[in-house]
């Protein structure tokens, strides 16, 4: 009965060491996850470097699913460009086309009006009641590259409550580290 019970309590050893093992290295995952998520934060400006597509309405160009690579560039908006932007009493960014610029004289900030490559008319629609264009701080940064379907992962995330609730308990936890800003 010795060699049995030590053979068991061996075995019992070596899978509680497996799995502090996995869950060591699970950890490290995620937090290099974490830390390279902000890094991009912090190297692009942007408050989200990386968005997915939701939605049809910049087809032909980018289709739902598609990972957009942002950067927030001090150059000025030009009309033609994709831009990603936050509106007031809205969650989730949109991602549209600059399809007008205009800036103002007397202060030189630039207004911009976007448009769905895929929609009749401009967003003015979307936009907060009663706002007519966009101003700098609604922008959330510049389409500067794409990767296709890779974002549908995320979509069936949101889209799957169990799974929705767990991938938002993470963005919690990422959106409470600090990033600094740049110059």
């Amino acid at each position: 009965m010795g060699w049995i019970g030590d053979t068991v309590d061996s075995i019992k050893s070596i899978q509680i060491r497996q799995l502090l093992t996995q869950a060591v290295s699970l950890g490290m995952i995620v937090t290099s996850a974490l830390i390279i998520w902000k890094a991009l934060m912090c190297i692009t400006g942007s408050e989200s470097p990386v968005v997915v597509v939701l939605s049809g309405s910049m087809e032909p160009g980018f289709k739902r699913g598609d990972i957009l690579f942002l950067h927030m560039s001090k150059d000025p908006i030009r009309a033609g460009e994709i831009v990603v932007f936050n509106v007031d009493g809205r969650e989730i960014p949109i991602v549209h086309r600059v399809i007008k610029v205009h800036e103002r004289q007397d202060t030189g900030e630039v207004d911009v009006l976007t448009k769905g490559d895929n929609n009749y008319g401009d967003d003015r629609l979307l936009y907060a009641q009663g706002q007519q264009w966009l101003h700098q701080h609604h922008i959330m940064g510049r389409a500067v590259g794409f990767l296709p379907y890779v974002g549908w992962v995320t979509i069936i995330m949101t889209e799957k409550p169990i799974i929705k609730n767990e991938a938002d308990l993470y963005r919690m936890k990422v959106s409470e580290i600090p990033c600094r800003s740049q110059p």
